[in-house]
């Protein structure tokens, strides 16, 4: 998952970034609205944690720009504790939560796995397939309640795909929500991680929908169903 921050206060940016990478994130930064705003116009992101105080350009504009634009990514504001007009512009421009400053980080992370987990359809905390449970608050994976051990890559590219259960996911878009904006992105390297949560999982969860992507299917949609393919 890939989080955008635009907060102009390099220290709580710093801390916000630290965090989220620590619970397993992709994050981009920004100090400025002009920035953020060409960010989030141009990148694709789960979610953004977005200042309304910023320097260039607001938060409240960077997000009306954003909304008008067709952008419909959850954003979290960031609003001062005794602005009540601001948090009701913030929602009024189409934010979907907000916290006041200060705050503790554990409840920024709270607030973001639910709007994530809202966006993607999931109202509990944990994401089940089957035997396989994904736990969005400890970044855990369980199958038939065996814990896997995963690396962070291979968390990411599960998680995405459990959060879009039904969806067919193109590697182009994986690599965009697995990876941050400098890094150097392969789509090839999908292959190596899908093969390698395959082996780890010991299950047939993820399909290869040839030509278009990989896909994990409800449940209710798998009774019955012939095993997927594995070849690509």
């Amino acid at each position: 998952m890939r989080i955008l921050v635009v907060e102009d206060d390099i220290n709580l940016n710093r801390q916000l970034a630290e965090a989220l990478q620590e619970a397993g994130y992709v994050v981009d930064t920004a100090s400025d609205g002009e920035e953020g705003h060409f960010l989030g116009d141009t990148e694709p992101y789960d979610a953004v944690i977005l200042d309304i105080g910023l320097p260039e350009m607001d938060g409240i504009t960077v997000l009306e720009q954003w909304r008008k634009a067709g952008r419909t990514m959850p954003v979290l504001l960031l609003t001062a504790r005794d602005r009540w007009s601001d948090k009701v512009a913030g929602i009024d421009a189409g934010a979907d939560d907000y916290v006041a400053k200060p705050f503790h980080l554990e409840e920024v992370l709270a607030r973001i796995r639910a709007l994530i987990r809202r966006a993607a359809g999931h109202a509990s905390s944990e994401i089940v397939c089957g035997p396989v449970h994904l736990d969005t608050k400890s970044s855990k994976v369980t199958v038939s309640g065996a814990t896997l051990k995963l690396t962070s890559h291979e968390f990411r590219l599960l998680s995405y795909l459990m959060h879009h259960m039904g969806e067919v996911v193109s590697r182009t878009e994986l690599v965009e929500h697995m990876y941050d904006q400098d890094f150097d992105r392969d789509s090839n390297t999908i292959e190596v991680f899908v093969g390698r949560l395959r082996k780890k999982l010991g299950i047939d969860l993820i399909e290869t929908v040839r030509g278009l992507g990989y896909r994990i299917q409800p449940p209710a949609a798998n009774s019955g169903a012939q095993p997927a393919a594995h070849a690509d």
